[in-house]
This record gives C-alpha cells, structure tokens and sequence, in this order.
C-alpha cells in the first residue's frame, strides 16, 4: 500500500513537471539562446529522472557540441529522459509518441522529430530533416534498432538514419544506456518497456520498484571515412553492444 501511495504521489509530481516543461518552450524558448535551451533541457530531464525516483551516473565523455548522431541502444521509454540528462540532443522517435498525453506535446516542443515507421516516404522525409538539421550543428539522437528489446542482446541496426550523417559529413557518437539497481549496483529490467508493455503499466511498475540508476556510457565519435551506412551500422552496433553492458 505504501508504495502505491509513493507512486501515486510520483505520477501527480510527474505531470506537474511535465506542464512546467511545456510552459518553459512556450514561453521561454523562442527567445532564449540555443545554450540556453540546452541548459534548460537538461536541468527539467534530470529533474524529472529524480521525481521518478531515478538517479543519473554519466560515462565517458560527454559531447561539446553538434553536429553529431547520436546512436544508441533502446530497452525503454526512459532512454531519452536518460541521455536528454546527461546531454540535450534532437530526438528521432516513433510517430505514436506524439500522441501520448503531455509527453508527446512537450516531445514535439523540444525538437522531435516523428517518423511513421512503417512509410518508406517518411523514413525517406526524416533522412532529409536529419541531414539539414545535423548540417546546422545539431545534435540528434536515434535509436536504430528500431525498436525496444529486453537488454539481454542488441538487436541489429537499421543503417537508414545513418544516411544523414553520411551526407552532411557529421561524426556518429555510440552511446550506450542501461538502468541499475541503484542500491546494489546490479543490472535491473523493472524498467523495460517490450512486447505488450503499455506506457502506463511500465510507468507504474518503474515508480514502484526500488530506486534506479540510468547508466548513459558516451563513446568516441567516428566518421564514416567511405563506409556505406551498412558498414558504419555493423561497426556502430559493435560499439554499442559494448558501452551498454
């Protein structure tokens, strides 16, 4: 009963955050400067792991500035409030996010950008939006496997994306990121969100559980240096596969 209650005073926290987010890109965002947003970005996403009962432990080195890709593995809804934390990035997320309550609205204010998966002309249409906004310096993140897996293997990449770091000459940075129980330090899947997971029963299950940690593990950056975007995807997928453990 305890934990229900804490959860369910985490949920209504949450949601409070949340309208604060959205009212910090409404209001504050169009004049702010480009650091500013970042600064911001990432002080509301790490606040917002804190109110979810999350703490952040960062690896690596963190990257400056864009233009960058951003690839990393994907296990749960969580990852890009985790990598957000540790470093604000443009985000290639499933079209359906747009439609969860308040996360899709502040989502879409902080740059996202949605791709119909199943639309070869909209895989098409967000190769192009991410090769214009990585040539203007941005840092954009994507997930290529596609989907979310369980975090016992790394799925294949899908090379598509790739594409745009190839045409506009930017690096790709893996990044690799897992959730730890925050006590013992061990590997925790309380807070994947596969199969017939909804967002909803994997929200109540992560708020609650004991407390986490996210583990965001940066790389180093890499160009494609003539590859095709199958071969920097092998290449990528094998730097992942080892930051994430």
């Amino acid at each position: 009963m305890l934990r229900d209650l804490r959860a369910a005073a985490r949920i209504v926290h949450a949601t409070g955050h949340g309208l604060k987010g959205l009212w910090l890109i409404r209001r504050h965002f169009p004049r702010w400067t480009q650091a500013e947003r970042e600064a911001c970005t990432e002080r509301w996403a790490a606040r917002m792991l804190a109110i979810l009962n999350i703490g952040l432990r960062v690896e690596g080195q963190r990257p400056a500035g864009g233009p960058l890709l951003l690839v990393s593995n994907h296990t749960s809804w969580l990852d890009i409030l985790a990598i957000q934390s540790a470093r604000r990035s443009r985000f290639i997320a499933k079209s359906e996010i747009r439609a969860w309550p308040l996360v899709g609205v502040v989502a879409a204010g902080a740059g996202t950008l949605f791709i119909e998966r199943a639309s070869r002309r909209d895989a098409l249409r967000t190769v192009h939006r991410t090769a214009e906004a990585l040539a203007a310096g941005d840092i954009v993140a994507v997930f290529p496997e596609g989907t979310t897996g369980d975090g016992s293997r790394l799925l294949p990449f899908h090379g598509n994306l790739l594409q745009a770091a190839i045409s506009s000459g930017a690096a790709a940075l893996p990044v690799g990121v897992h959730f730890v129980d925050a006590a013992s330090g061990q590997r925790s899947g309380v807070a994947t969100y596969i199969d017939d997971d909804t967002l909803i029963g994997s929200l109540w299950r992560t708020l609650r559980a004991e407390p986490l940690c996210a583990v965001v593990h940066f790389g180093r950056p890499q160009q494609a240096d003539g590859r095709d975007r199958r071969e920097w995807a092998e290449a990528l997928h094998a730097e992942v596969d080892g930051l994430r453990r």
